[in-house]
């Protein structure tokens, strides 16, 4: 009782099997939280999700790919769930937030732990437009054994997960393995032969996991079972008079750089790129080596 009067106070909400509003994806799993502290929505637990997980230590390369897919399914309604840790995890919430979608960011210890440092902004706009949550009481400080008991509740909020980078002994490598035992689909990105974070879904793939490249791939192979929003085409261009239409009009054929772009349009580099991140997502601008940008 008091732990839920804290909760109360701090402006959570604590879902137990017991309430309507707990996920039922997460109801059916073998292991279900007996308790979900939520810092946002709730409602954005019951929505179509697709997790993304891998390194901390992500590559560029890693790092891309887990913005670039989370943006595209987040322009067609999917969720973006993830572990909230530093390189891949981050990405992925960001990305989704920038493509206007929602996230769900799964803690590996309580709400009121600042976990990890410097993810106070992310935590913000998490809660804003998605949640977090946790299945740990107040004042549970991270452990080693607190990040595998989060994974399960990643894999089962979600209809598949997705491993953009990860070592062969990764934390993501076990969110991919619970996914499988939870009767989820696993996906995985592959990676360059000769980069330690691409053994971990290189495996994946040689053992079963589905290869994926971009979002059509996710969505084709759960056509079954996503709602028909989903499966339609991407979000259109750039509605008039906003600044994406203004950024877009400003480019042509010809690849510009981004610091030009800036001078040209008299924006701000912090304001132009993710407006540029949002275009791209939308398949109205590429963006070329060197921080160059064109018109599709």
């Amino acid at each position: 009782m008091r732990e839920r009067d804290e909760a109360r106070k701090r402006g959570w909400v604590i879902l137990t099997p017991a309430d309507a509003a707990y996920p039922d994806r997460l109801r059916r799993i073998p292991d279900p939280p007996l308790a979900l502290y939520v810092q946002g929505d709730p409602a954005w637990l019951v929505k179509p999700s697709i997790a993304i997980v891998g390194s901390r230590q992500a590559s560029p390369y890693g790092r891309a790919a887990a913005e670039a897919l989370a943006g595209q399914l987040a322009l067609r309604g999917i969720v973006i769930t993830s572990g909230f840790a530093r390189g891949v995890d981050a990405a992925a919430h960001a990305a989704a937030l920038r493509a206007g979608g929602g996230t769900i960011a799964v803690l590996g210890c309580a709400l009121d732990i600042g976990y990890p440092k410097g993810h106070e902004d992310l935590r913000r706009r998490v809660a804003e437009h998605g949640c977090l949550v946790s299945e740990f009481p107040i004042g549970t400080a991270p452990r080693k054994d607190t990040f595998p008991r989060r994974n399960r509740i990643i894999s089962g909020l979600s209809l598949g997960v997705i491993v953009a980078e990860a070592h062969e002994r990764s934390g993501a490598l076990i969110t991919a393995r619970l996914a499988a035992e939870q009767g989820r689909e696993v996906f995985a990105v592959p990676g360059p032969i000769f980069h330690a974070t691409s053994r971990g879904p290189n495996r994946l793939i040689r053992d079963g996991a589905r290869l994926v490249e971009t979002a059509e791939d996710v969505l084709e192979e759960l056509a079954a079972i996503l709602p028909p929003m989903a499966l339609a085409s991407p979000a259109p261009g750039p509605a008039a008079g906003t600044e994406e239409a203004r950024v877009a009009a400003a480019l042509g054929p010809e690849p510009v750089l981004a610091d030009e772009l800036a001078r040209r349009l008299a924006l701000p580099m912090a304001q132009l790129l993710p407006v540029l991140s949002v275009l791209e997502l939308k398949r109205c601008v590429r963006q070329h080596p060197g921080k160059r940008f064109s018109r599709m």
